[in-house]
């Protein structure tokens, strides 16, 4: 199953496709007792698929089984055990994808010429990804982090490992030699190698980075290139040869010092921008002005969910079993204000106060 959504990612699956493109999503729990549920849930929404195309005069016999052919196939790669808190399967022909997400989801399909991705978008968002890069003499290792975890990266033509004759990294730390090693010429053309990779990285899929290593090895990395020094060090050696659940742990205060500092920081431009009158709030206003490409800044409390319909002039309160309700209007402005280019910055649930769950700074 897919975790981490690139730009890269993100424009290959916008792509149009034959007819029909189908997207089927559904909540899912991240532990037990409820993973049979969701077994069944998953079959049923699936099931509810195939019934739509069955039933969708646009859709040839060929184009039906191969679509339904993918379905079956996406059933059998999802495992419930490792589950968040929602799943998308896309299926189109030729082609499928499961995706999962830590965001929870409302149950649907939907048959298109393109996939549905704003509930990806908006996952990705409140994941908050960043990358840890791990550097040693010798190796350096990638880790896409999000949520609560990080998990290794291999892109970039990560992990890089330095192969050299008569280098022993291990043998310099144990007699006190381990300063001149960040000296070697061949040590610094490594970490070039490396500030490179990294570079590219960052280029493709832009996102706070976190470095680790020895003092010694963070010090040689911002000598002999300047990716490094736009992250954030991090001093603890060992970790290009860690378990991921070990370099979590090891960025972890970091991190959370660094999501106080933002939920800090995104308060007082909300109170700032209350004074200057560009401040909004509540989903139909927000809703409003994303629409119209006005919200510079984006704040969203963490588990805020509503569903609306539309009027016609504005959003308002509905049922789920209503036949127009909304029940993902939340990701759609996010994904609406990601696309017009607004910052888009997820807080605590309660941060926002009377601002009703969601809230921007306009830019007029």
């Amino acid at each position: 199953m897919e975790h981490a959504l690139s730009p890269t990612t993100l424009a290959e699956l916008r792509r149009p496709r034959p007819y029909p493109a189908v997207s089927v999503l559904t909540p899912t729990h991240r532990r037990e007792p409820y993973h049979e549920q969701d077994r069944v849930r998953l079959r049923n929404v699936v099931a509810e698929a195939k019934k739509q195309l069955e039933s969708d005069p646009a859709v040839t016999r060929e184009r039906r089984a191969d679509v339904v052919a993918q379905l079956d196939q996406a059933l059998t790669e999802v495992d419930l055990t490792y589950a968040d808190d929602g799943l998308v399967i896309y299926a189109a022909p030729g082609e499928h994808q499961v995706w999962s997400l830590t965001r929870t989801v409302p149950e649907r399909v939907v048959l298109s010429d393109t996939f549905l991705t704003r509930n990806l978008v908006s996952a990705q968002a409140s994941e908050r990804p960043f990358w840890v890069l791990s550097v040693s003499a010798d190796r350096a290792r990638l880790w896409n982090g999000g949520g609560d975890r990080v998990t290794e990266a291999r892109t970039g033509g990560f992990p890089l490992t330095r192969r050299a004759d008569n280098f022993d990294p291990e043998r310099m730390e144990q007699i006190g030699d381990m300063p001149s090693t960040y000296r070697d010429e061949g040590t610094r053309h490594f970490l070039r190698d490396v500030d490179t990779a990294m570079g590219v990285v960052l280029r493709e899929s832009p996102r706070p980075l976190y470095v680790t290593g020895e003092q010694a090895a963070l010090s040689c990395l911002d000598e002999v290139g300047d990716v490094a020094r736009r992250g954030v060090h991090v001093p603890h050696g060992g970790l290009t040869h860690a378990t991921p659940d070990a370099v979590w742990q090891a960025v972890r205060p970091v991190i959370d010092a660094e999501a106080l500092r933002t939920v800090e920081a995104v308060t007082k431009e909300l109170e700032a921008a209350r004074g200057r009158k560009e401040f909004a709030a509540g989903v139909d206003e927000v809703w409003q002005n994303a629409r119209q490409a006005r919200v510079r800044l984006l704040a969203v409390e963490e588990n805020f969910r509503v569903t609306v319909r539309d009027d016609g002039a504005h959003l308002v309160p509905a049922s789920s079993d209503d036949l127009d309700a909304r029940e993902d209007i939340v990701d759609e402005i996010v994904e609406q204000c990601l696309e017009t280019g607004a910052e888009v910055r997820f807080v605590p649930d309660g941060a926002l106060g009377d601002a009703n769950g969601i809230a921007g700074v306009l830019r007029y």
